[in-house]
């Protein structure tokens, strides 16, 4: 009899210790359709608990974001601006005031390469139904595709159009954010691996235990191929494309970055990346540096020593920034 109870005495222990221990360390991952394309995050934590918690608040900020500033939902804070901010300036959060003023830099930055009233022209295209603007349509609404058309008052933190039928989108910025505010939320967990993707941006925090992570950059031409391979850690990377959203007519790619001169689809290059330590800037870069092309985006990646690029252009051929090129 006592041996019996010392067997149950010591499977009962055991038992106690298993539970009483935290969860196996392992890597956890979370995805799920949003913002017109996939999101994820993948991480890993001592505690498997703790890693599942963190990834589950992670999908909830992109919800959150998506929430507030997808022009896709009338409820969103950024359909609000653009409903009634030329009849009367529209007092807004914090965080979009924040957002919308890093997007007005980036614009003068660039002289206007970047520019998020696209939307009066882009409002106009339909890649899924092949449609596009006509030439009056385009005509009109270039006239207010002008980032000068938004005014910011820090001091009653409201935004104001200067013409009417001007329109925010922040689908060049607004991916890139939802990434960056996810690795502050990992990194407030005591996260130090993971990786942040939304569309074509991501953000890694740390390396892959003890590895770094590798991003490809895909064939444009060719979505199982991929150009290059670059090892990332800490740092952000974004990509834009003509093949992500497109349609061709007439022997013409119209695809969703356009051109703010025009209000017509760039077509010197097929893809800009940007690495870099801020998602929200390199999301913003690649579409700028698209537009842009080659000589102009080089020159701007140049002004910025924190950030490099990798640009492919119209005929396939690959161009790198000075901080990224084999030595001599």
């Amino acid at each position: 009899m006592r041996s019996q109870v010392g067997v149950l005495l010591m499977v009962g222990l055991a038992l106690f210790a298993l539970a009483a221990a935290p969860a196996a360390a392992e890597w956890h991952r979370e995805e799920a359709p949003l913002m017109g394309t996939s999101v994820s995050v993948e991480l890993w934590h001592e505690d498997a608990e703790t890693g599942r918690a963190a990834a589950r608040a992670v999908m909830a900020e992109y919800h959150r974001i998506n929430a507030r500033m997808s022009t896709y939902r009338e409820d969103s804070e950024i359909s609000h601006v653009n409903r009634v901010a030329y009849a009367a300036p529209v007092t807004v959060s914090e965080e979009l005031f924040g957002l919308l003023a890093r997007a007005l830099e980036i614009s003068r930055l660039s002289d206007g390469a970047f520019d998020i009233t696209f939307d009066s022209v882009g409002q106009h295209y339909d890649f899924r139904s092949g449609q596009r603007p006509d030439a009056a349509t385009l005509a009109s609404e270039l006239e207010v595709l002008d980032y000068r058309l938004v005014e910011l008052d820090e001091a009653t933190r409201s935004v104001r159009f200067l013409a009417e039928g001007v329109r925010l989108n922040l689908g060049g910025i607004g991916k890139g954010y939802a990434v960056e505010r996810g690795a502050e939320i990992l990194r407030e967990r005591g996260i130090a691996h993971a990786l942040l993707n939304a569309g074509g941006d991501s953000r890694v925090i740390g390396d892959r235990r003890g590895q770094p992570w590798w991003t490809g950059i895909r064939d444009p031409r060719d979505a199982d191929q991929v150009v290059v391979r670059l090892p990332l850690q800490d740092e952000a990377v974004s990509t834009s494309g003509d093949y992500e959203r497109y349609f061709e007519a007439e022997g013409v790619r119209y695809h969703h970055i356009l051109d703010p001169a025009s209000g017509l689809p760039v077509g010197s290059l097929r893809s800009a990346t940007v690495i870099g330590p801020d998602a929200v800037l390199t999301d913003a870069l690649s579409t700028t540096v698209f537009v842009l092309g080659v000589e102009q985006g080089m020159a701007l990646i140049a002004r910025l020593p924190a950030y490099e690029a990798v640009l492919i252009d119209h005929e396939g051929r690959m161009a790198v920034s000075s901080g990224l090129a084999p030595p001599p």
